[in-house]
């Protein structure tokens, strides 16, 4: 009773009053302080709205101007206007040049984490199509960067087995994520070739092996839901002081694949049914990860 008592005076009262101590005291409002104040990356960009998360200083609809409300949803190609329209609400001086560059970037990195969603969500729904050139191309790429050493009989086959697949056909695990999970398939194996091939190799294992492909597909699922849920955003906005791209979807994708092969050796799984259970607690590992403002979680070459 007594902290709802406390909460409604602070937001009601108290908090008016700080605000305006601190302005008088500092000469700045409360965006610039949080701009000023906090480190460049997940932390200013996740401060500045609860848009992101975050009782941040853009976001409280109740008693904010709606160009700042406004400013944690903005397109990329707004941002500049934004950010010259929330000078001019603000009264911020056009000579400070760090405020205008360090919202510009916050800005970019918020908005950028959106067109990025809808990019990988475009991909996911495109599904595999064995009438489709490019896809097929994708498919035998993949095979001959793990597999150089032994030449593909037919497209139909059960070789796709060794590195994986559940049947002769490929094209029927990629139902769940589309034409994504074998782009980050082969996105894996082409930037980080001796890795991909070393993990393959561990999926052989008599005793601890598992299904790579198939795996790799299951990751690109879980790399997916962790950006659309948001948990991405720190590791992203840490990563690129910018618009996040695809590629920066595809590097995580690439760590969690490395990562989960040291995890499955590490924790020695009774058998494959065990998979799920496995998976799960993987998946909150990363998730605590995620939940640190300074993290990066990459695969270095």
């Amino acid at each position: 009773m007594l902290s709802r008592l406390w909460g409604f005076l602070y937001s009601s009262y108290f908090r008016f009053w700080l605000k305006w101590i601190l302005r008088l005291l500092t000469g700045k409002c409360e965006l610039q302080r949080v701009l000023d104040g906090s480190k460049a990356g997940a932390q200013r960009a996740l401060g500045i709205g609860t848009g992101e998360g975050r009782d941040g200083a853009c976001g409280r609809a109740h008693q904010t101007p709606p160009v700042l409300r406004n400013a944690v949803h903005v397109d990329e190609a707004e941002v500049e206007k934004c950010v010259r329209d929330v000078m001019k609400e603000k009264k911020i001086k056009e000579e400070d040049t760090g405020f205008k560059t360090n919202l510009h970037i916050s800005l970019l990195q918020i908005s950028g984490y959106t067109k990025l969603y809808l990019n990988v969500e475009s991909l996911r729904k495109v599904p595999y199509d064995s009438d489709n050139k490019e896809h097929e191309e994708q498919l035998i790429e993949l095979w001959n960067l793990l597999m150089p050493q032994e030449k593909l009989k037919a497209r139909i086959s059960k070789q796709w087995c060794d590195i994986g697949f559940q049947g002769d056909d490929p094209k029927t695990d990629f139902r769940g994520m589309g034409l994504l999970g074998l782009v980050n398939l082969v996105y894996f194996s082409k930037h980080y070739t001796d890795e991909a091939r070393e993990v393959l190799s561990h999926s052989n294992h008599p005793k601890l092996g598992y299904s790579y492909a198939i795996v790799g597909i299951n990751l690109t699922e879980m790399a997916y839901s962790l950006l659309r849920s948001g948990a991405l955003k720190s590791h992203l906005y840490n990563v690129v002081s910018g618009l996040p791209q695809m590629e920066h979807f595809h590097q995580f994708y690439c760590y969690l694949v490395y990562e989960f092969d040291k995890f499955w050796f590490e924790e020695e799984p009774e058998s494959i049914m065990h998979f799920n259970q496995y998976r799960e607690k993987f998946h909150d590992k990363i998730k605590g990860l995620l939940l640190d403002y300074d993290v990066v979680l990459t695969l270095q070459n």
